[in-house]
């Protein structure tokens, strides 16, 4: 029976930056300095390398903007080996309450806020967290061209952009895309027939999957279909001696895009545990078996 690759290093889009085929994402995280700084190591030390957070972060309704990158900044701040071991990516272009905003004058502060309160020279990966559809795409491309050649961003790419908001602005780019971050968990399948995974092989950009885990519903399902999904799952699990959730990163892991799921867990045992998908490979057949599940249909 033909077994699918197991996950490796991998580079990010088109760039001479490798990243791990996991990353570790700051959405949840809240507490101390210290706190961050224990989960922080705890997913360097565990071979996760790919550290994501957003300027939006921290933000609740009213306050709080920018809070989880000052956090991240503190701890980078006290260690100053920390940034070395790791590829930092942020999003901008959220503005609370308008809601979004990428008009060059915005992202242009955006981005200067970000690496205040990161601490750092340079940001590795650089997000437009949602689209815009009042900023033309030249106008963001000529931003985000300007970020690289300033050196202030090392690489650039979306979050929750069509397929056809990528193609627009990759129109006016100069520095192609490196990375896009989709939804995509074994419950939320549609990236996988929307184009979107053909058009990210086609243009070699990183797939960065936020909610892996279907907003945690594949560990406590919420209705059939989540309860059919996390049944397969939970067998297919069993079978390689691992927990549900290390075996949906490793389902996404294993298509050929090369999707880099970002692990949500704010607790160091289950940051450390995911990282075991990073050994794990699947067979067709098992493959099948949950996205056929998802589907809720057999396969024509």
């Amino acid at each position: 029976m033909t077994t699918l690759p197991t996950p490796a290093r991998r580079t990010l889009g088109n760039t001479d930056i490798t990243i791990s085929p996991l990353a570790w994402g700051m959405w949840r995280s809240e507490g101390s300095a210290d706190d961050l700084a224990a989960l922080l190591n705890t997913a360097l030390d565990a071979g996760i390398d790919l550290i994501d957070t957003a300027d939006i972060y921290g933000f609740n309704g009213s306050d709080g903007f920018g809070d989880v990158e000052s956090l991240l900044g503190d701890v980078l701040a006290a260690d100053a080996l920390l940034r070395d071991r790791m590829v930092l990516v942020t999003k901008g272009g959220i503005m609370p309450p308008l809601p979004y905003d990428q008009s060059t004058g915005y992202m242009q502060s955006a981005l200067e806020k970000s690496l205040t309160r990161l601490g750092t020279d340079v940001i590795d990966l650089y997000l437009i967290h949602r689209p815009d559809i009042l900023t033309h795409p030249q106008e963001l491309a000529r931003f985000l061209d300007d970020a690289v050649t300033s050196g202030k961003v090392r690489a650039i790419g979306v979050s929750n952009f069509t397929t056809a908001q990528i193609e627009a602005l990759s129109h006016f780019l100069d520095t192609p895309l490196a990375a896009t971050q989709p939804e995509i968990s074994p419950l939320r399948i549609d990236a996988f027939d929307n184009g979107e995974m053909d058009q990210a092989m086609r243009m070699g950009v990183t797939l960065m999957a936020w909610s892996p885990l279907g907003g945690g519903r594949l560990m406590r399902p919420e209705n059939e279909r989540d309860r059919s999904v996390a049944r397969v799952l939970g067998f297919v699990a069993e079978e390689k001696g691992i927990d549900r959730a290390v075996a949906a990163y490793s389902w996404l892991m294993a298509h050929p895009a090369g999707i880099v799921p970002i692990v949500g867990s704010q607790k160091p045992e289950r940051i450390a545990e995911a990282a075991q998908a990073m050994e794990i490979s699947w067979t067709r057949e098992e493959w099948y078996r949950v996205f056929t599940a998802a589907r809720g249909a057999p396969l024509p």
